[in-house]
């Protein structure tokens, strides 16, 4: 992966991804651990004035205050495929070329938010703990909802939303979905607007892009459409949900339960959603196998190499 072993490009390294790929960043380039410095901004005053690329993720990203303090900044890659976490519009300003690894999570985070849907509807870790607890010698465990054959509405239908609208397919069931425009090439109904989605829908997923165009997309309104049958999958980012609403909603019986995999101010989760038994969490973890983390951290290091070899990342940000 070496590009030479003569002059190699600054790097700094926002937080350490892993073993493999730290040794594999250090062996291609002049590495700048910021996750090891006691004082980082000390550490960025004396040394941000030679660093030419950036190594970080779509959980910490580059904000404004980093990119600013790396006058010599030329790449940002980054692991994963949100960029709500990176000043895209400094950075497009400065001529900054900023990547992410689109396409090798995309079946792992499809996965998940089928398994989240299944859970959610079946009660599944619900149940574990019921037989965990001895609970079922004191009865039975209460019925759940059928998932083959229901309506399934996509908010969102890129790269993942078509993934799970594939898996869809094996429960055989109805597929619409919303987006900023049409797709093409599609078979699914559009529908334009996402509260008519919801009302439509049994289970509703959520695939779009973090950051402020969609914040809070997922509203009161939009809970209140999906009903008190529905139930609510979100694998994209926290903030896109109105977690306050939706802690009401699962509460009052607004929609029947949730499957999350994201929340707004991770990693801390509200307790209300902690003792909550319809509703199925996990910590962000979407993209979170062996398999697709060593594609992705591949891919950071196959933008930088291509960026520092060609003059141009491999997949560009948007």
């Amino acid at each position: 992966m070496s590009i030479g072993e003569a002059m190699k490009p600054r790097i700094l390294q926002a937080e350490s991804l892993s073993p493999y790929f730290d040794s594999a960043l250090e062996q291609a380039f002049e590495v700048h651990p910021l996750w090891r410095q006691g004082d980082p901004v000390g550490y960025l005053a004396r040394n941000g004035h030679a660093i030419e690329g950036l190594a970080t993720s779509a959980q910490v990203g580059a904000p404004s205050g980093l990119i600013e303090a790396l006058p010599a900044l030329k790449v940002i890659s980054s692991r994963g495929i949100g960029f709500d976490k990176i000043d895209l519009d400094l950075a497009r300003r400065r001529g900054i070329q900023v990547s992410g690894t689109p396409g090798v999570l995309t079946d792992c985070v499809a996965d998940l938010a089928f398994g989240l849907l299944i859970d959610a509807a079946r009660r599944i870790s619900a149940s574990d703990r019921f037989v965990r607890s001895g609970r079922w010698t004191a009865g039975s465990f209460p019925l759940t909802t059928h998932v083959s054959g229901k309506r399934l509405g996509i908010a969102g239908l890129g790269e993942i939303g078509r993934a799970v609208a594939k898996r869809a397919a094996g429960f055989s069931m109805e597929v619409r979905y919303t987006n900023r425009k049409p797709a093409e090439g599609v078979p699914f109904a559009f529908e334009p607007d996402l509260e008519e989605l919801a009302r439509w829908a049994d289970f509703l997923v959520v695939a779009v892009p973090g950051g402020p165009s969609t914040r809070h997309l997922v509203s009161r309104v939009v809970l209140e459409a999906l009903g008190p049958r529905g139930f609510l999958v979100n694998i994209s980012r926290g903030t896109v949900v109105d977690q306050e609403a939706l802690i009401r909603a699962l509460a009052d019986g607004v929609i029947a339960g949730a499957g999350l995999d994201v929340f707004d101010g991770e990693p801390d989760v509200p307790g209300e959603l902690l003792r909550r038994d319809n509703v199925v969490l996990t910590p962000h973890v979407g993209s979170g196998t062996v398999e697709t983390r060593k594609a992705m951290e591949d891919l950071v290091l196959a933008n930088l190499t291509a960026f520092f070899r060609t003059g141009k990342v491999l997949t560009p940000a948007s």
